[in-house]
């Protein structure tokens, strides 16, 4: 099994990140009201930008790999949209924030790139979500709000393939497909199985969680003829739309707050259980196939983690401070106690705390995907190797859960 590549950015939460195209650079939010970006050096990454423009935490980040531009949503009901653009004064090239007229009074929560990036979906707690095009004549964003019939704080969206097609899931225990068809910018698109007439604000398709629980995440198959939806209820569910069928898979484990398809019968969901965990299936049924995460390698890991800043500072003297601040263990290294303390605060995955993101790192020459790169609370970056899958009960019996 291949050993995933871990880097420790921080020791603060994660709460999203996003890369550019080459895989050269990634964009986080590091808990904060700014987005850092930093650049892979060798083996590590280091803080080469810090974009400044949110008053309150940034909830998610994405970096649109064709256009090269970056947008941030914030719980300050703000998005902005990051161009690189010489700077006047010095001529140097800098991130310049676009603002975007969202037109919440709510936090916003979540945001994602449509697929030809001419567009935006900004989800938010007003029970709306705004979809953004340009406007070149002001030089700004405007949306278009969604709203009818959401219920609640929107969690997640995600584009289908087609640009016009969105998927939302929400706090009402509901996943919906909207369409977000704007006329001036989109051109007619061609029937689905999702519907033919499709102007703004159509519902063509609403799901409820299985046992009434928030909706976490939502992702569309790469043709986009299946929905994948997680819900707190600890459950995935499946949905085919032109059978139609509905497949539910429960587990016995904590819920899965992300996911990601790599295929169109297979897709990882990653979340409070600190490992991302393959789903494989098709209309027939779907089940849980393995962890990427082997419980054997990731003590060998952790010590030998790649990181920047801080991380890279490995001795048995700062890792006993690191973890008198991070867990309240004040023991000795090396005495029983701290052995004892140890065994009962250190998980035996790779991710010490809840993952709160998953999303497609590389692709193969069939277009499926190969690694995927996850962030959480523990302020790791980790990239794995799809393959690795091992079985799924020796993977979960490694997390101790209270």
């Amino acid at each position: 099994m291949a050993a995933p590549e871990v880097f420790t950015l921080a020791q603060v939460p994660l709460t999203s990140h996003a890369f550019s195209a080459d895989r050269r650079s990634v964009a986080v939010s590091l808990n904060s009201n700014d987005a850092q970006i930093y650049s892979r050096v060798s083996s590590e990454w280091k803080l080469t930008e810090t974009l400044s423009e949110h008053d309150k935490l940034i909830t998610s980040i994405d970096w649109a790999p064709n256009s090269n531009r970056i947008v941030t949503a914030s719980q300050d009901r703000n998005a902005y949209v990051w161009q690189q653009a010489p700077d006047p004064s010095t001529g140097q090239t800098i991130w310049k924030p676009t603002l975007v007229l969202l037109r919440i009074n709510r936090a916003a929560t979540f945001v994602r790139w449509s697929p030809l990036e001419d567009k935006f979906a900004v989800a938010s707690g007003a029970r709306a979500i705004a979809i953004c095009s340009f406007d070149p004549e002001n030089d700004w964003w405007v949306s278009r709000l969604l709203k009818k019939p959401i219920r609640s704080t929107v969690l997640s969206v995600d584009w289908h393939p087609n640009n016009v097609l969105l998927a939302a899931g929400s706090a009402d225990m509901k996943a919906r497909v909207f369409s977000a068809y704007i006329k001036d910018v989109d051109k007619k698109p061609s029937p689905t199985i999702w519907g033919e007439k499709l102007p703004f604000n159509t519902i063509c398709g609403e799901y409820a969680s299985p046992s009434g629980g928030w909706v976490h995440a939502v992702g569309f198959s790469p043709s986009g003829d299946v929905l994948a939806f997680a819900s707190h209820d600890s459950s995935i569910t499946i949905v085919y739309p032109a059978a139609p069928a509905i497949i539910t898979v429960k587990a016995s484990t904590l819920p899965y707050v992300t996911l990601a398809w790599t295929t169109e019968d297979c897709l990882i969901a990653a979340g409070h259980d600190c490992q991302p965990v393959l789903f494989q299936g098709t209309q027939s049924g779907w089940k849980a196939i393995g962890s990427l995460d082997d419980p054997s390698a990731s003590k060998a890991a952790a010590t030998t983690a790649r990181s920047g800043g801080v991380g890279r500072l490995n001795s048995a003297a700062f890792n006993t401070f690191r973890d008198a601040d991070t867990r309240g263990t004040r023991n000795a290294p090396g005495s029983s106690a701290a052995v004892s303390a140890g065994g009962d605060t250190e998980l035996t995955t790779v991710h010490q705390n809840t993952i709160t993101s998953v999303r497609p790192y590389e692709f193969g020459a069939d277009g499926a995907v190969t690694r995927v790169s996850t962030t959480g609370v523990d302020g790791k970056l980790v990239i794995w190797n799809v393959s690795a899958v091992g079985g799924l009960t020796a993977r979960l019996g490694g997390v101790k859960l209270r």
